[in-house]
């Protein structure tokens, strides 16, 4: 007998429908998947045969072939057990129910039940463009399939209670509709616990306000790292499209909160220096997400910036640019989102002290030289603002004087934000950082003093076409932090003070 039903199947964070046909016939005993299956989808066979014996069901006995279509995708995971137990149970004649309207998608374990998988959500969004009715997953997985309205999501917790639906003796509840709650990000860390580093702060809320990467670099103890961790609680709020293609990443990772399965809250990433160019942008023989995608549509925070392998380094260059990281292996090539916040921290040495105002620096030049070109000029021109961090004197630590909250810096950042997702509504651009040639032409508009002034630096200083770019995307952010829809000569003024550090450091 034969018999056919649906499934999906992953490819990197998209999806596509699967067909899952069975054939039971006579013959000596077999059974054989084909499809172009990896080795996790053949090992199903023996996690399928010892569910049904456990559940109660009859193996057949003759030759079983199932087919995973179409054949030219190769299917990777433990995602098929359920949809090839079912099919196989339809071929032999114990389920007679039809199935057309329905998706399964689940791991099983020997006795039967069903254990949480990756990917649901980008499964329930292809389920509801094809048309699918119902989708059917591990229990643990029904919250995060029923983000997506429009479905019904049943949570399976083992083969049995699935069988029981089906045949219509005891169904099974479909799981609610997970409500999306406003974001809320709760932190005990707040701005107003820094104390000075007023350049810092107004540099990271312009950062924050327009996507941009920047560059902290000071001496040990001048507060880096407590301003870089303090900037997820004034990062706007997220959009639900990016809430959504966040989520799927981090799906198909395996990293959701079951209790919390949708992102509403920006990622803040911080791999540690030893991580490798794989980890970071991601790899494997069928590719997993890297560091740098994880932290899509959020912060990538890089401590100690010179102490990461240069091949690390210089792997982040095109997805930093594009917003996008492409992968090939021999299984596929895939595309994963990388548009981040890159957020980077170092000290001007190897001691820490070059420059200080107090503190003897005891590396020699040769040292220092060394040290700072462990950041390649290409790397340092990505990065939009470069940021002194000086040490903090006594008056400023031991002063009573309230600092100004990251409530009150986020206040002003969703407000920009706001304006720039208005501005390119329609486009696939959502921050300044993102703007394309095109878009910086038609929105980037300077007044003539602007204009007169950004010439002058541009030659006094030697830009790059890119730099001219950056800053313009830059002063672009600070006038929309201004409420300005013109941009002015202040305006570059600010954004060009962000990115002389390179001179001070770099070229000594």
């Amino acid at each position: 007998m034969f018999s056919r039903l649906k499934s999906v199947g992953l490819f990197g964070i998209e999806s596509y429908m699967i067909e899952v046909e069975a054939d039971v016939s006579t013959g000596l005993p077999a059974f054989d998947i084909v499809g172009l299956p990896d080795t996790a989808v053949k090992e199903s066979r023996d996690r399928v045969r010892a569910a049904l014996k456990n559940c109660g069901f009859n193996f057949p006995v003759g030759r079983i072939t199932v087919n995973l279509a179409p054949a030219d995708l190769k299917k990777e995971g433990s995602i098929y057990d359920l949809p090839v137990l079912i099919a196989i149970l339809k071929a032999s004649g114990q389920l007679k129910e039809e199935l057309s309207d329905s998706i399964f998608v689940g791991e099983l374990s020997l006795d039967g039940k069903t254990r949480k998988t990756g990917g649901v959500l980008a499964i329930a969004i292809t389920a509801l463009k094809n048309g699918i009715k119902n989708v059917f997953v591990p229990k643990e997985n029904a919250a995060e399939a029923a983000v997506i309205k429009g479905l019904n999501v049943y949570g399976v917790e083992d083969v049995k209670q699935l069988i029981d639906h089906i045949t219509g003796k005891k169904p099974i509840d479909k799981a609610p509709e997970t409500e999306i709650s406003p974001e809320q990000y709760i932190s005990t860390l707040d701005f107003s616990e820094v104390k000075g580093q007023l350049a810092a702060k107004k540099a990271l809320e312009i950062a924050a306000a327009g996507g941009h990467n920047i560059l902290l670099i000071g001496p040990p103890g001048s507060g880096k790292s407590m301003l870089a961790k303090r900037l997820p609680t004034i990062l706007p709020e997220m959009t639900f499209e990016e809430s959504i293609e966040t989520t799927k990443i981090h799906s198909i990772a395996g990293i959701l909160d079951p209790k919390n399965p949708f992102v509403n809250t920006r990622p803040f990433r911080s791999p540690h220096h030893t991580v490798s160019a794989a980890g970071l942008t991601g790899g494997g023989a069928v590719p997993r997400p890297g560091e740098i995608s994880l932290a899509h549509n959020g912060v990538l925070f890089l401590d100690e910036l010179p102490e990461f392998r240069r091949d690390v380094m210089e792997a982040m260059r095109q997805p930093i640019e594009d917003g996008t990281v492409t992968i090939s292996r021999v299984a596929g090539t895939l595309t994963y989102p990388s548009s981040v916040m890159l957020v980077a921290a170092m000290n001007p040495c190897p001691c820490g002290f070059y420059g200080h105002p107090t503190k003897e620096c005891i590396c020699t030049q040769n040292a220092v030289r060394k040290y700072l070109n462990r950041i390649s000029g290409p790397m340092l021109d990505r990065i939009d603002l470069h940021v002194e961090v000086p040490p903090v004197n006594y008056a400023e630590l031991s002063s009573t004087s309230k600092e100004e909250s990251s409530a009150e810096i986020k206040e002003r950042v969703n407000r920009a934000r706001k304006i720039q997702q208005e501005r390119y509504k329609g486009t696939n651009v959502s921050c300044n950082a993102r703007l394309t040639p095109a878009l910086l032409k038609k929105h980037c508009i300077l007044d003539e003093d602007a204009s007169r002034y950004l010439q002058q630096s541009f030659d006094k200083l030697g830009m790059s076409a890119r730099a001219y770019d950056r800053i313009l995307k830059v002063a672009r952010t600070v006038a929309d932090l201004e409420g300005s829809e013109i941009i002015k000569k202040q305006h570059i003024f600010s954004a060009i003070s962000f990115r002389t550090l390179d001179r001070k450091y770099w070229m000594e």
